[in-house]
């Protein structure tokens, strides 16, 4: 956002709104937006490229005597030019080949020695005096382009002052000292206001604690011009109320097109916009005074894309199927079918809030005009910019939320000025298409008043400040505050569309007060360190514990394709699916990370990786969870594990499954918990079980506690089909949290290892094969807790499982490790404690001792 010191000036001593913004410099005013404000990007001394520039009369122009197209032109300039050439009354001679140049006429002089303003910004060029075709020049007659006030570069700027000869340009213009502050947009978003030179003026004062006052035209109802010639007749439709909220026009007869005074054009170009003609120059210049867009029509071209229409039909709606249009920058674009646009009875003739058409463009040949003054949905004009490409000056504002209580005051005072200086008559009443709440229009505010006290507002900032002074702070930007005590009631004025809710005053004040006002004070705190996550830990546990066994951790997405899923035989109706997925590759919220550990098991068994461990922590999501208490989908904290190797390698390792048993159980063991695994009965059906075959699966379940912490198992042949997975793959999934909730209820335990040698002996047990190595390892493990020895350590591990084909029963290996704490134990008493167990598992299961 560009705004003129200059311009602040003028308008502030035109309406009698406040004094000068930088009275104490613009280096301190600057300082003050960039912490108060909004941060500055730039500062242009605006006024300083003009320097040398002079104000000059034409007091003679002849034809040059070796050049059909240039003319030997004697100018003056009140003689305040120095070291240049002078015949005997004083003037200056440049040659100039310029149409519009003549006798009589006031221009811009560039004398010799001075820079092209153009040229400043790339590569200055500095002019000379010298001959040009034989003809001695002195320096140039400036165009607008070469003054860097427009693109026109057909003939020289006629000036339009009553300066004398020999004023510089910046003194008859008042440019003199000015400067152009260019200010981020982004600081702006929530800030429509401040996109016009009115909100910027308002801003200075209210941070430097002066207060501002709106020219008497702007308000919510101003005097609306009535009827003053034949009449023009304008109907309009609204087809699209919920978008365009308000849409204002009215028709003017009989305007001159012409270019802008040069004022006009000054005061556009150094914000960057492009002088067109006077119409379509005071619609930009009342932009940027007001922060609120309007565009113009040429009313006969409106009235004949309606075939035999009599009257301009203004339809305000979104597009039909197939209907194109050519804009104003030529470009011809077929709309999005959301697009709000303006139309006739026929065709499209404008994108509204975005560019208007080129069939009804204002040009020198318009004699009949409408102007409108409306409001459009400013997520819409967003989605419509950004799918066409068009980042208009109307767009920047549109999509910050203009308020629609400005329209008519700004509709009513462009009016007033074409009819000043334009010749235009007024031939229509103002249409206003009006869909506001009538209580908005009441109180003549976006928001309802906001109540809060002066604690409220201390307690946020660290400000003490009394309710009379936040009053005056809110007063000075012209916010209507009743103070009662010390409590406030707050009404934002008309053009602030941010004030909605207490913490909205909140941040105004500290902003007008300055943020730099903050008591630089430590924070107190207390020195008693922060608890610690339970499940971050339990998790950073289970990552390093997994590590040191040596697994892989994976971190995949959390939203997956639904093939993903079915190749997993989990129901995609069972997942959550995304409306706005990133792409079509994640559509779902997965149900359980197996499928995603699958999914990279072939790729690294096709890259040589013959032999791995897989896991990863992170969370699923499944109707089947339910939703928590905001009414939000349950997110489960899941763990899951898979093992893989090559049929080469698998041949040497045994059987899957006991393989990533040993991994749950070892990383169990590590959190204290011992696990019992029992069988399914039948398909749970649930989407985690989905992946695994029930037949060669188990439930896990922490012993001595009701806590069921997953499963364990292999992989249905139809899953391990989807994706090519090896014979040897199998895998758990457990939750998380139910592995936090098994430790707490275990406690921390502590066991001392024995200082006396172990003793370690193997016992094989032939059994049937019916009989579960489950219900073998519980009956082993059972007999040795109740017989083993007092004051002794053991542990139980098995050593292997085989049966030989053809044979209906098998044997099973296990490892005693023992030791006392009291003395070393003799191989007798081992070996008679592994009898007593052998007869225990015979008693029970009918086994055999090998």
């Amino acid at each position: 956002m560009k705004v003129s010191l200059n311009s602040i000036r003028i308008v502030n001593s035109t309406y009698g709104s406040a004094g000068d913004p930088a009275p104490n410099g613009v280096e301190d005013l600057v300082e003050k937006i960039g912490a108060q404000l909004g941060a500055v990007e730039e500062v242009i001394p605006y006024g300083d490229r003009f320097e040398g520039v002079l104000v000059a009369k034409v007091v003679s122009c002849e034809g040059h005597p070796d050049a059909d197209r240039l003319h030997a032109c004697k100018v003056d300039d009140g003689g305040r030019a120095e070291g240049v050439e002078r015949d005997e009354n004083g003037y200056v001679q440049v040659v100039c080949g310029a149409p519009n140049v003549r006798e009589g006429l006031a221009v811009a002089w560039l004398p010799p020695g001075s820079t092209v303003p153009s040229t400043l910004d790339s590569d200055p060029f500095v002019l000379e005096a010298r001959a040009l075709r034989g003809v001695m020049s002195n320096g140039m007659l400036a165009s607008p382009k070469e003054l860097g006030i427009g693109d026109n570069h057909d003939g020289i700027m006629e000036l339009d002052t009553d300066a004398a000869p020999g004023t510089p340009f910046a003194e008859a213009y008042n440019l003199v000292g000015d400067v152009v502050i260019d200010m981020e947009n982004k600081m702006f978003t929530h800030r429509p206001d401040c996109f016009g030179q009115l909100g910027i003026a308002r801003e200075l004062e209210g941070i430097q604690r002066r207060p501002y006052k709106s020219p008497e035209w702007y308000r919510t109802d101003p005097v609306l011009p009535g009827k003053e010639a034949d009449d023009l007749p304008l109907e309009v439709r609204n087809e699209i109320p919920e978008l365009v909220p308000r849409f204002a026009a009215i028709t003017l007869r009989g305007v001159t097109i012409k270019p802008s005074p040069v004022w006009l054009q000054i005061a556009l170009a150094r914000v960057g916009i492009r002088p067109i003609n006077n119409i379509v120059d005071y619609t930009n210049f009342f932009m940027i005074e007001t922060g609120q867009p309007l565009h113009a029509y040429d009313y006969d071209k409106v009235v004949a894309q309606d075939a035999g229409a009599d009257h301009a039909t203004i339809v305000v709606r979104h597009p039909r199927q197939g209907e194109k249009i050519l804009l104003l920058n030529g470009k011809e674009i077929e709309p999005r079918d959301e697009a709000i646009m303006i139309a006739t009875n026929d065709k499209l003739i404008g994108v509204g809030g975005v560019m208007g058409g080129g069939d009804t463009e204002v040009d020198e040949n318009t004699k009949n005009i409408i102007i409108e003054v409306a409001t459009f949905d400013m997520y819409s004009i967003r989605r419509t910019s950004m799918a066409h490409g068009l980042f208009t000056d109307a767009v920047t504002r549109f999509n910050k939320g203009q308020s629609p209580l400005q329209n008519l005051a700004v509709l009513s005072k462009i009016t007033d000025e074409i009819r000043r200086f334009a010749d235009g008559k007024v031939a229509s009443d103002v249409i206003d298409d009006n869909h506001l709440p009538a209580e908005m229009l009441e109180r003549k505010s976006v928001h309802p008043e906001v109540r809060l006290s002066r604690q409220f507002i201390n307690e946020r900032l660290g400000f003490d400040l009394p309710a009379d002074g936040i009053a005056e702070l809110l007063r000075n930007v012209e916010f209507d505050v009743d103070v009662h005590h010390e409590d406030l009631t707050v009404k934002a004025p008309f053009w602030r569309t941010d004030i909605a809710i207490p913490e909205d005053v909140v941040e105004e004040v500290g902003r007008l007060y300055g943020f730099d006002h903050l008591p630089l004070e430590l924070p107190k705190r207390a020195l008693t360190p922060a608890s610690k996550d339970a499940l971050m830990e339990a998790k950073a546990k289970i990552r390093e514990i997994l590590a040191k066994a040596g697994a892989n951790e994976l971190l995949t997405y959390s939203f997956v394709h639904g093939n993903l899923l079915a190749k997993a035989g989990q129901e995609a109706e069972n997942a959550y699916q995304l409306s706005n997925a990133l792409s079509p590759d994640l559509q779902f919220f997965r149900m359980s990370i197996t499928p995603s550990l699958l999914d990279k098991v072939h790729p690294n068994i096709k890259a040589g990786y013959d032999e791995f461990v897989l896991f990863e922590l992170n969370k699923t999501h499944g109707k089947r969870h339910g939703n928590d208490q905001d009414g939000l989908p349950k997110e489960i904290e899941m763990l899951a594990l898979v093992v893989a190797a090559s049929d080469k390698k698998a041949q040497s390792k045994g059987v899957a499954y006991y393989e990533a048993k040993k991994y749950l159980e070892f990383l169990a063991a590590q959190f204290g918990l011992d696990l019992e695994f029992a069988p399914f009965e039948a398909d749970p059906g649930y989407p985690v079980t989905r992946p695994y075959d029930y037949k060669r699966s188990a439930l896990v379940s922490v012993r001595g506690t009701d806590i069921v912490l997953g499963m364990v198992g292999e992989y249905r042949r139809q899953v391990a089909k989807s994706f090519k997975l090896p014979a040897y793959a199998a895998g758990f999934d457990v939750g998380v949290n139910h592995i936090l909730e098994a430790a707490a209820q275990q406690g921390t335990a502590y066991q001392q290892l024995p200082r006396f040698p172990k003793v370690e002996q193997d016992i094989c047990l032939r059994v049937k094969q019916e009989v579960t190595y489950q219900d073998l390892l519980q009956c082993v493990a059972s007999h040795l807790d109740t017989n083993r020895p007092d004051q002794t350590f053991h542990t139980l591990t098995p050593v292997d499982i085989y049966q030989r084909e053809g044979e209906a029963e098998k044997q099973v290996t296990f490892r005693l490790s023992i030791a006392s704490y009291e003395r070393t134990l003799t191989d007798e008493e081992v070996n008679g404690l592994l009898d007593d167990v052998a007869g225990a598992a015979n008693a029970a299961l009918g086994a055999q001792r090998i």
